[in-house]
């Protein structure tokens, strides 16, 4: 029997959208919108001519329904396939035991220009008419979506301006300019960078190429849910990072349509989560973003066409800090030898950190993209190793005799532990006469063994006083007892040896 799972969804006014809502069990997922209507239709293009089933319409009354279904996807995937590589699904056995489950990485940072964005762009654009690609396209985006869309565009002969912000990264600059596409710098923001790009749709009558709240670009996007499907048939869980929502829909559509008992698991930084309030409110949310690591996810607000299909298709979605990021890429680097930028290694972070429980299941965490600034990587590195207390600072008030730091020294190396920097404070201290400030970093093995050079300058006669944690403030030595509590978060330890 053939398997027909068909998703519409109206995307008139979201407001208050429920799971339950008009769901039909047997063969249809619809999505119900107050005040609007459910209907089939095809895309109206730039000129007016008809083009495709996977649609967006505007009705005489001036509402927009959209249709999606899984042969959508399937076509999608005959579109792109001379484009996109089938990136590798690779297993991690000593991550997976950390993280108690069947472990499969879903390398989507090796897809051409470093991101999954390329489907979904290469299948929009492929569904233009000849007059639409005659004329151009347009985008805006920082990063990952404005390569995908001038690789597609060059490969199909369409000439493509994208927009970015003046502050955008100049690696991904010069790489979008690389791929053939006109880049044009402005505003401070991506908001202002696409306010510019619909400017030139309007006056030069470009297609805009919007990174996710388009059906061409979700089913695009979708083919990544059927390739885990090939690779990995037993997953139980997919784990999938959101920021506007293009991804997740996509591949939530894909794995429900063919498997519909593999959960779907949606993961957000805490520095950008419209897409975790708008699930949990069940409406459009708009949140500003903070600086993240994951800024490939930095979006304000879900689009009004992926949020019906997340609140219907997705099973549950959890955020992430900033400090699990980061951790999370320096594992993958490694241990599996992969680069991932904070945004691709989000449903890692979620996994290893507890926000979600997989223990004995087979779990698949899609790595959405890969590009990450050279300059930034060596950042990441030191702050990833540092949350998790690789790295240990030790402060000791001494006597400023000769000898006095050769006997510190001499215990730290019967620990076999790496000295990085050695600083001594002499001035801008509350220090008597006589006294200094030795400060010692020092790269350990684990936090454990951190804890084990504490003990031993303990033994030492050395009296420890105080610790400081990353965002705390240095507790006295009566609250020592908590610091192998915080010892992860990395540690400032302070020691007083004076005779």
């Amino acid at each position: 029997m053939k398997l027909e799972t068909m998703v519409m969804a109206t995307i008139d006014q979201p407001r208050n959208i429920r799971r339950d809502d008009d769901f039909d069990i047997q063969n249809s997922i619809k999505f119900s919108v107050p005040k609007a209507i459910l209907y089939h239709t095809t895309i109206l293009v730039p000129d007016g001519s008809p083009s495709g089933d996977c649609c967006v319409s505007k009705r005489t009354d001036g509402s927009i329904a959209s249709m999606i279904t899984i042969d959508d996807i399937l076509k999608a995937h005959s579109a792109i396939q001379d484009l996109v590589h089938r990136t590798p699904v690779l297993s991690s056995e000593s991550i997976g035991r950390m993280a108690r489950c069947r472990l499969f990485l879903k390398a989507e940072n090796l897809q051409r220009t470093g991101s999954f964005k390329v489907r979904g762009a290469f299948n929009k654009m492929s569904n233009l008419s000849p007059e639409a690609r005659s004329k151009g396209v347009v985008a805006a985006s920082a990063g990952n979506h404005a390569q995908g869309v001038a690789l597609a565009a060059s490969r199909l002969g369409v000439r493509a301006t994208i927009v970015m912000p003046e502050m955008a990264s100049l690696a991904k600059v010069e790489a979008t300019k690389g791929y053939g596409a006109k880049v044009i710098l402005h505003g401070d923001n991506f908001d202002q960078a696409v306010s510019k790009a619909r400017e030139l749709e309007y006056n030069e009558g470009l297609t805009l190429i919007p990174a996710f709240d388009d059906p061409h670009v979700i089913a695009g996007q979708g083919t990544l849910g059927l390739e885990v499907l090939e690779q990995v048939t037993e997953a139980d869980v997919i784990l999938v990072p959101v920021g506007g929502g293009g991804l997740i829909s996509g591949v939530a559509l894909a794995v429900k349509a063919l498997r519909p008992s593999v959960r779907i698991i949606g993961v957000q930084a805490s520095a950008a989560t419209a897409a975790l309030r708008s699930y949990t409110e069940r409406r459009v949310m708009s949140v500003t973003p903070h600086n993240t690591l994951a800024d490939g996810i930095a979006v304000g607000a879900p689009g009004q066409l992926t949020l019906p299909m997340m609140l219907k298709l997705v099973d549950d979605m959890v955020e992430v800090s900033e400090e699990e990021i980061s951790q999370a890429m320096v594992l993958l680097l490694e241990r599996t030898k992969l680069l991932v930028e904070g945004a691709g290694a989000t449903p890692l972070a979620a996994l290893l950190s507890g926000k979600v429980s997989c223990q004995g299941q087979t779990v698949v965490a899609v790595l959405s993209g890969g590009n990450i600034d050279v300059g930034l990587l060596d950042r990441v590195v030191e702050h990833g190793l540092t949350t998790a207390g690789r790295y240990l600072i030790i402060r000791v008030k001494m006597d400023d005799r000769p000898g006095r730091l050769a006997h510190l020294l001499d215990h730290i190396a019967a620990i076999k532990v790496n000295v990085l920097e050695v600083e001594h404070h002499r001035t801008g201290l509350p220090l008597p006469v006589g006294q200094v400030e030795v400060q010692l970093t020092l790269e350990t093995k684990t936090s454990e063994h951190g804890e084990e050079i504490c003990k031993r300058l303990r033994s030492a006669g050395y009296m420890e006083t105080g610790t400081e944690a990353y965002g705390l403030e240095r507790k006295p030595k009566e609250d020592l007892a908590r610091a192998s509590s915080i010892t992860s978060k990395g540690l400032v330890r302070y020691f007083t040896n004076i005779e």
